[in-house]
């Protein structure tokens, strides 16, 4: 483990990790231990009470942040010629299709995200074995699947996200950045948690939010009290 510089031991020392506090106050926590030189991601990770290896415990959703995420995010749009034009003027990055099919097969993946039509999606779905596990493939459930192109770059663009549980039952998403003032992130922050609780499997038994915990890039975890979250 790296050693930790002068200025960081002084910071974790004002704060005691091992108690839950509020998630206003976790916001003002990771802010202030925070001591990159770049403007850090704000991570949310939600650990729920449910079995990712049953199909009806998958959580699996998408989220307007009501902030966005900080973040350029740089959309390849897979589309008939005739959507082209729509494409572009919403303010996609990347648009065509058969030329970036074979980028792709070819391993080019220097993008965030990427939006598809259901008519084209023949062709599209080919790629799975190379955008599956970087979390790239159009699925209709995340709106990335559709005939309305424009609405879907624009919803991206904005600060859309789309989160899954992992195997292990934990959701890890961004929130924003450190240079956000507390009230953007806080407010992000309770967008996601709730759209998680909407989702909640009927199947799912016992305790859903296990623990929820916010953290910088490279900043120690904190501790979020649930039942200062509304909503839930």
């Amino acid at each position: 483990m790296a050693k930790l510089g002068k200025k960081q031991q002084e910071v974790l020392k004002k704060y005691d990790f091992s108690q839950p506090v509020s998630l206003e106050e976790a916001t003002n926590i990771v802010k202030d231990i925070t001591t990159t030189k770049f403007d850090a991601s704000v991570d949310i990770d939600v650990n729920l009470g449910v079995d990712p290896r049953k199909a009806d415990q998958m959580v699996r959703g998408v989220v307007a942040l009501p902030h966005g995420t900080g973040k350029e995010v740089k959309v390849l749009v897979l589309c008939t010629p005739e959507k082209e034009g729509e494409a572009k003027e919403a303010g996609a990055d990347y648009v065509g299709l058969d030329e970036y099919i074979q980028k792709i097969e070819g391993g080019w993946t220097d993008v965030d995200v990427i939006i598809t039509m259901p008519t084209v999606m023949a062709k599209v779905g080919r790629l799975g074995r190379v955008l599956g596990p970087r979390g790239l493939m159009p699925n209709p459930k995340a709106g990335t699947v559709t005939m309305d192109i424009a609405k879907a770059v624009q919803d991206v663009k904005a600060g859309k996200i789309d989160f899954k549980v992992d195997k292990f039952g934990i959701i890890h998403t961004s929130i924003g950045k450190v240079s956000f003032d507390q009230k953007k992130l806080v407010d992000n922050a309770t967008e996601v948690i709730q759209t998680i609780n909407r989702l909640k499997p009927s199947s799912a038994k016992g305790t859903y939010f296990k623990s929820i915990s916010l953290s910088s890039t490279m900043s120690k975890g904190v501790r979020v009290d649930k039942n200062t979250v509304p909503g839930i």
